[in-house]
């Protein structure tokens, strides 16, 4: 009988390693764009720094919180009802360059941490990230930490040996700003845009790559929770820099809000 309950026991120990792997395997899956987070994508990405864009006009505040409420998601649609559109320009003449060099720390306009000393990209992981570690002898240069992603709900585990796997995500992609009016404004102002805290998040590095320089209409972030304040957030670099969106994207940013 000992014998008989001991294999019992190794059948129960071995069935839960399995789960135990079947599991792993699945938790750095992203869900496709037109699903729901899961019930652990949702704890995950609530890990109470994340603040909502309506209660964060400048960007300096971590994440981006869910809207909720129903005065808030009719304080949503009022923001992005004031958002200006046209059609989309031409991308004749775009490259990254004319945005200034990635991640600049001399941006000229009075945006938040320019001329701090420290970087852009680094700046943002400061601001999003958990368990910060630094390279010896900075407080600047993060070299790994956790990221509660919004965009797809997981909490990832980033080191700067494997860079990519987060990436600074222009929620107002610079090739759309530049159809959309950037075209004609002086490098200083480009150069503050692409290094404007309100439009820079970390995120999930293939999902930011799956974005491209998408607006709205054509992209959403795959956690459905967090959809009305991505387009709240679009809305306030919008109307920040005076740069309009597609009547395309403008109604799917107040379909996602409620509107």
């Amino acid at each position: 009988m000992w014998h008989s309950a001991g294999s019992r026991r190794a059948v129960l120990a071995s069935a839960a390693v399995a789960t135990g792997i079947l599991i792993a395997g699945c938790k750095g899956v992203s869900p496709p764009a037109d699903s729901g987070p899961s019930g652990s994508a949702v704890s995950t990405a609530g890990n109470g720094r994340a603040v909502n864009p309506l209660d964060n006009p400048d960007g300096t505040k971590p994440g981006l919180a869910a809207i909720t409420s129903s005065a808030d998601m009719a304080k949503a649609r009022s923001l992005i009802e004031k958002v200006a559109t046209k059609g989309r320009g031409p991308k004749t003449g775009y490259e990254r360059d004319k945005f200034g060099y990635a991640w600049m720390d001399s941006a000229p306009g009075s945006i938040p941490f320019a001329h701090n000393g420290c970087d852009s990209r680094n700046d943002l992981l400061k601001r999003d990230g958990d368990s910060i570690r630094f390279r010896a002898g900075s407080d600047c240069v993060v070299t790994s930490m956790t990221l509660h992603d919004p965009y797809t709900g997981k909490a990832i585990e980033w080191t700067k040996s494997h860079a990519a796997t987060v990436q600074i995500d222009h929620v107002m992609p610079l090739s759309y700003d530049w159809q959309m009016g950037a075209s004609r404004w002086t490098k200083g102002k480009r150069e503050d845009i692409a290094n404007d805290p309100l439009n820079l998040i970390p995120v999930d590095g293939p999902t930011n790559g799956a974005k491209g320089d998408s607006g709205p209409a054509t992209w959403l972030p795959p956690n459905k929770q967090i959809r009305c304040s991505y387009v709240v957030r679009f809305a306030q670099v919008s109307l920040k820099y005076d740069l309009p969106v597609t009547v395309a994207d403008k109604r799917m940013m107040l379909t996602q809000c409620g509107g």
